[in-house]
């Protein structure tokens, strides 16, 4: 008998990778996790884990049966691992599989196109093209970025790809992570000496906030700051207040705090960065597509799934 998984529409698995799940497992599906039921979660053996929806131990006490939890994410933090640990549950996700992530490339890709938009004023400079303004003279950067030097806040698989890609373009690339030796002894360090400063940290209680108003404080005048990350490292009001004094000169953010809330698509549009991004040509918002190409959601979600399989033993076709 194939075990139950509960797997959530929201999620928009590849057809494929459904059709493979589907096959492998007894699947119940649902739109998201607000419809769970006392029953459902009883009878389910696999869960998959949607961002913003907890799997803590509250839930996992809810799922008697729960023998594997599934993310194809890299990071976790809505999954209570020494929970899942306690209770002898497989976390099947992305967050210790250095192997395979090193050949999704997408966030470190998107680092360097946001990095070069900003800088660049693509999006502005497009929209007055489109409109017959076809005049050089008001785009032009302060600066090569050959002539930049980047800080990399984490020095992991991502902080890694960002700095060898920006190595081939001719910046000076430094680096600060605690755990990474050879890089510069601390955060205010390296942002004193970075004219782009880019975040590659996981998100966590360590991290939180990590990114500060005395951290972009001590930036030099000009410097521009990319996050791929989390919105939790960086202290986003802080980014705007010195963005509006003309300190910093622009921001490209593809994650912002509170975006895995339900609700956030109804009420971001009021929010201070969104107003500001409305109204400035040097804050590009994308809503967190790093990682989102075609072929890399095709392979983290297979491989999810399949490591969900030799979890419970179940045959992969």
């Amino acid at each position: 008998m194939k075990p139950l998984a509960l797997y959530y529409r929201l999620l928009s698995y590849q057809q494929d990778n459904l059709s493979l799940l589907r096959e492998v497992f007894e699947t119940r599906e649902l739109d998201d996790p607000r419809q769970d039921t006392t029953a459902i979660l009883a009878e389910s053996e696999v869960l998959f884990a949607p961002l913003g929806f907890p799997v803590n131990e509250e839930r996992m006490a809810r799922c008697v049966k729960l023998r594997a939890v599934v993310s194809n994410t890299t990071g976790v933090p809505h999954i209570d691992l020494d929970a899942a640990r306690r209770r002898g549950i497989a976390v099947c996700a992305l967050h210790n599989e250095p192997d395979f992530l090193d050949r999704i490339t997408p966030t470190a890709e998107h680092t360097i196109g946001l990095l070069l938009a900003v800088w660049r004023r693509v999006p502005a400079a497009h929209a007055a093209a489109s409109r017959g303004e076809w005049d050089r003279r008001p785009w032009a950067a302060p600066r090569m970025l050959s002539r930049m030097r980047l800080g990399l806040v984490g020095y992991g698989r991502l902080g890694r790809k960002v700095a060898l890609i920006a190595n081939a373009m001719g910046m000076d690339v430094a680096y600060y992570d605690p755990y990474v030796p050879g890089g510069v002894q601390s955060l205010l360090a390296l942002a004193s000496r970075s004219d782009v400063l880019s975040l590659h940290a996981p998100a966590n209680a360590e991290t939180a906030n990590l990114v500060s108003r005395a951290v972009l404080e001590v930036l030099p005048r000009g410097a521009v700051v990319i996050n791929t990350a989390r919105g939790e490292l960086i202290d986003s009001e802080a980014l705007l207040d010195l963005m509006e004094s003309g300190y910093i000169a622009a921001a490209a953010l593809d994650t912002v705090v509170g975006e895995y809330d339900p609700n956030f698509s109804h009420v971001f549009g009021k929010s201070r960065l969104a107003r500001y991004a409305r109204e400035h040509d040097n804050l590009i918002l994308t809503p967190h597509i790093g990682g989102s190409t075609v072929d890399a959601w095709h392979e983290t979600e297979r491989f999810v799934i399949e490591k969900a399989c030799r979890a419970l033993g179940v045959h992969i076709p």
